[in-house]
Formats: C-alpha cells, structure tokens, sequence
C-alpha cells in the first residue's frame, strides 16, 4: 500500500456516501492508521450532490483536503461527471453501473459495480449500496483489513440494521 491514499466517495444526499466515508475513516484508525474524513452536502441534503472524502496515511496528514484522488467512488451520473475530473491519471474509478451508463472519459481503471441492482435484488432496499461499494473498494484497493470494517460497521450504523449492513459489504466484495 502507498504511504498515502485518498478517497473521494460521491453521490446524491440519501445514497449514503457521508456514512459509507465516516465508516471507511473509522475502519483505517481501528487498523492504526491516520484518517481524515470531510463531508459535504447541499441544503437539502436528499436529492441534491454529496460527497464524502476519506485520506488513509500511515503517517501524518499534513492537509485534510484531497487535491486529486487515487480511488474515487461514484453512486450517479451527475456524480461521475463533476468528479472525473480530480481522480488522477493512474487512479481508480469505481461506478455504481445501477445508475451510471455514460462513463466519462478517463485514463484510470474502471471497474462497474451493479451495488443499486444488487442492493435491491439481494436485501430489497437500494440503502445497502453504500456497503456494497466499500466492500468492493476495499477488495480491490485492499487498505482496510475485513475485520476492521466490520468493527466499524457495528459501531456506526444503529443496531437494527448492523447485520444486513456487514452482509451488504461482504456482497460487494465479491462482486
């Protein structure tokens, strides 16, 4: 693993891309690691752009803001187009392809992940895709050890819902 990765997750407010980079900086810090985790959301906040944005050091981070991501995980079509943009060359794009069919032009790998369909055939609520995706994110970048993830799912998401949230992520990384 670089010393240093940073994470953009990005979508419309209700896709739960705020709690999936709270969770993912949450799981980094139980591995001992550095985390920076920023937020932000329009005034609605269902409906309207979301992004979260998650840095991963294994030593101090200097600047908590992401200037170009190494991986960047997009849950819409408006996501992917205003985002692309600060993903770098050799970066990771990981789209959720339930909702995104343009993919826009880019020189980092991409991988398509169906976590809205999947989301909805395997648990009946599109809410799960969030896990999905960070199931299949950190299956592919593999930053966070499983055990991690699944101590911060449990200490993050309410109790009703902790067991379909670690199955939801174990989906996606075997997707």
């Amino acid at each position: 693993m670089p010393n240093k990765v940073e994470i953009r997750i990005s979508g419309l407010g209700g896709q739960g891309v705020v709690l999936a980079g709270q969770i993912l900086g949450r799981a980094a810090v139980y591995d001992g690691k550095n985390a920076a985790q920023t937020q932000s959301y329009g005034a609605e906040a269902r409906g309207t752009t979301a992004k979260s944005e998650v840095i991963i050091s294994d030593g101090e981070i200097s600047f908590p803001a992401i200037r170009k991501c190494d991986a960047l995980i997009v849950m819409n079509q408006e996501a992917a187009e205003k985002n692309v943009k600060d993903l770098k060359e050799d970066g990771m794009l990981l789209i959720d392809s339930s909702n995104v069919k343009k993919i826009p032009k880019t020189s980092a790998k991409i991988f398509k992940i169906p976590a809205t369909e999947t989301a909805e055939i395997s648990f009946g609520q599109k809410v799960y895709a969030n896990m999905i995706m960070l199931g299949a994110l950190t299956k592919i970048i593999n930053i966070i050890s499983e055990e991690s993830m699944e101590k911060a799912i449990r200490d993050t998401v309410p109790g009703k819902s902790v067991a379909v949230n670690i199955q939801a992520y174990k989906r996606g990384k075997s997707l």
